[in-house]
């Protein structure tokens, strides 16, 4: 018998495979959370001509979060999974119990040469998430759902720490955004049936009220880098 979790709490799930997150899918009674319009990066970022790259974000319940950045043009993969824990405690009943360090944070590979690190990060700071949040995002709450940058070298980490002054000097938001930047921490994949968990259950009532107004956002903010088909880590896009 797997378990999903309710608010934080994590209770019994009878149907391996059909999961929630981390709240009830009946009639919601929290606020989805809004994208906001940010401006790009002001700084000098190092270019990468060739090769690919990663970076590794947490903006609560991984679903929503992987769903946008697969839209996002320029990102060949996008995986979910848990990053600030160990390896031992990678596991999805482990982690709803709050106390292993991890975030529910998603793996992003990126083509330099069509997207930039800085870009990643304006679109997780406007429309994948709320960066003023202090564990919690929307209806689920707990240091797993924290905002996080888990950067993989010391140039992502100085662009994000940039990024953030940048930001809160500019008061973008209506407070200062709370984002931890954890460094030196291992990304662990997600269990199968959490990958690509937005496009596959579109109808799911919370996909449908908390996630899919985030892609909604990407394609009215960021056009240029949105694509309808998105790359998806378990192959084919299920037919409608």
């Amino acid at each position: 018998m797997s378990r999903f979790k309710v608010s934080g709490k994590v209770l019994k799930q009878p149907l391996p495979g059909l999961v929630l997150c981390c709240a009830l899918a009946s009639a919601p009674v929290w606020s989805a959370e809004a994208a906001h319009v940010i401006p790009a990066y002001a700084g000098t970022e190092t270019a990468i001509s060739a090769g690919t790259a990663t970076a590794v974000l947490a903006g609560g319940c991984f679903w929503g979060v992987q769903g946008v950045y697969e839209h996002v043009k320029g990102v060949l993969r996008a995986e979910a999974g848990y990053t600030g824990g160990s390896a031992g405690t990678a596991h999805y009943e482990m982690v709803g119990t709050e106390q292993t360090g991890h975030a529910e944070s998603v793996k992003i590979t990126y083509d330099p040469r069509q997207i930039s690190y800085a870009q990643l990060l304006q679109v997780f700071f406007s429309v994948a998430h709320n960066p003023t949040e202090l564990n919690r995002q929307g209806p689920d709450t707990g240091p797993s759902y924290r905002s996080a940058i888990f950067p993989q070298d010391a140039q992502q980490g100085q662009l994000a720490k940039d990024y953030i002054a940048q930001l809160n000097k500019a008061r973008v938001f209506d407070a200062a955004i709370v984002t931890r930047i954890e460094p030196g921490k291992t990304f662990y994949p997600a269990e199968q049936y959490h990958q690509d968990f937005l496009v596959r259950n579109p109808d799911y009532p919370y996909i449908v009220y908390n996630d899919l107004p985030k892609i909604a956002d990407l394609k009215r903010l960021f056009p240029a880098v949105y694509r309808a088909d998105p790359v998806l880590v378990l192959g084919a896009r299920p037919r409608s």
